[in-house]
């Protein structure tokens, strides 16, 4: 079966504080129904986007390690789940339980 990532996007000042008990709630929820469906691969939240290290290829060949995401975008991968699923449409209904749950945009997309 292939395997798809299920990713949560959040804003850059995205604050963990102003997560709830319900939130958390629902999230623990997800992760019993994944578990019990037998799809959930691995999951893992992120920290903030300011504690990563971006590593860049540089012209000479040397690397250019600096603090800080790779990407200047608005929103960063806050968390993840690799799911086992039969297609797409399951992977993506899976995707829209995970955006109700965390509250935030989710992007499902397969892997090669």
């Amino acid at each position: 079966m292939p395997h798809y990532l299920v990713a949560i996007h959040h804003a850059d000042d995205y604050d963990a504080s102003r997560e709830d008990e319900a939130m958390h709630r629902a999230i623990d929820a997800l992760n019993d129904d994944m578990v019990a469906a037998g799809i959930r691969i691995f999951v893992g939240g992120l920290q903030p986007v300011g504690k990563a290290i971006s590593v860049r290829r540089q012209p000479d060949g040397g690397l250019l390690v600096t603090d800080g995401p790779y990407l200047e975008t608005k929103e960063h991968i806050g968390g993840f789940w690799v799911l086992e699923c039969a297609d797409r449409q399951e992977a993506l209904a899976w995707g829209r339980k995970a955006a109700l749950a965390c509250r935030a945009p989710v992007e499902v997309r397969p892997f090669y």
